[in-house]
């Protein structure tokens, strides 16, 4: 979307506008704002003009216009009806040197989940993958990945569903499956799907990719993918969608938006983020096995730390994981 429609859509969304005040707001002619007014409508918009000016009746279900409307966060939206990755494009994105651009897509065909798994993302979902440049060290990006897990989990329960957080990032939804099997950062395949691991059916998971120097990243790609208005049938085993637990769909077009204010806000006030994340913890409290790089680490789980670690309690004392694979066990 061009600068001058994105800024026509911050004008409308405030109220009745006159053209000429458009004219002026925007610094274009009168004959450019009517051209951009006619294209909006093209994309859905119903724009009256009145006798106060310009008032937005209705607005697309879905769609980068649809979204930007009325959004309270720094993003430009770029929207497809069908993508190989979100992340794929956030990353050519990036390589132009873009920022703060959500990529949004209403299905993915190649998409993925960490360590190249399978990753599942039918039409109906939420598939967005957020281009941020935070000054901050790569050592830091762990905890804009938990970011994105509590702006997810927000938007979850905002929109009726009581999701929580698996460590780091994994979306579940409790009580609906005592026999699935979950990864953090990562979707379920059919073939995980079955495993030992508790706590719950997976709503979504959240992938951060990354470029960097050794004292600054140079950008980050938050990968979030909820399953919103998808029919169980089309998901893996062990996977649950917003339609599923609430019975109708979600208004996805607010569904991002609040997706996005949340991630923005977090993103400005990195100390919130842990004690939003324990807030919404399903990981903390419990008995928890940790594939590491360095072994297997099994205890209970009683904190995470900057900027994302799990801190796990074993019979020989504490330990902090920083990165692995986790299970919720069964109570001894």
């Amino acid at each position: 979307m061009n600068d001058t429609r994105r800024a026509l859509l911050d004008a409308l969304a405030s109220g009745p506008v006159t053209g000429p005040g458009l004219a002026e707001r925007l610094d274009v002619s009168r004959a450019a704002v009517w051209k951009q007014v006619e294209a909006l409508r093209d994309e859905g918009f119903g724009i009256e003009s009145t006798g106060d000016g310009y008032v937005v009746s209705d607005v697309p279900p879905y769609g980068a216009a649809a979204i930007e409307y009325g959004l309270d966060a720094p993003f430009s939206v770029e929207y497809h009806d069908s993508i190989g990755s979100t992340n794929d494009r956030a990353r050519e994105l990036a390589a132009e040197g873009a920022e703060d651009v959500a990529v949004v897509a209403d299905e993915q065909v190649g998409s993925r989940g960490r360590l190249k798994r399978e990753w599942t993302a039918p039409s109906g979902g939420v598939w967005v993958s957020l281009l941020v440049r935070p000054q901050r060290p790569p050592a830091h990006v762990p905890v804009f990945t938990l970011a994105a897990a509590v702006a997810a989990t927000r938007a979850c329960r905002e929109a009726g569903v009581d999701a929580s957080i698996k460590w780091p990032n994994d979306l579940l939804v409790s009580g609906t499956n005592e026999g699935q099997s979950t990864r953090s950062a990562d979707a379920v395949s059919a073939s995980e799907a079955s495993g030992g691991d508790r706590g719950g059916k997976k709503l979504a998971g959240i992938l951060t990719e990354m470029e960097g120097e050794a004292d600054r990243v140079s950008w980050l790609v938050a990968g979030i993918g909820v399953n919103a208005n998808v029919d169980a049938a089309d998901l893996p085993e062990g996977a649950t969608s917003l339609r599923e637990q609430l019975g109708e769909d979600v208004d996805r077009r607010l569904f991002v938006q609040r997706l996005l204010e949340e991630f923005a806000d977090l993103r400005d006030n990195p100390d919130d983020v842990l004690p939003a994340w324990r807030a919404h913890s399903a990981t903390l409290g419990q008995r928890v096995r940790v594939e590491t790089p360095g072994g297997v680490v099994e205890g209970r789980a009683v904190d995470v730390e900057f900027p994302g670690a799990l801190v796990v309690r074993t019979g020989r004392g504490d330990v902090t994981v920083h990165a692995g694979d986790c299970e919720h066990l069964r109570p001894v």
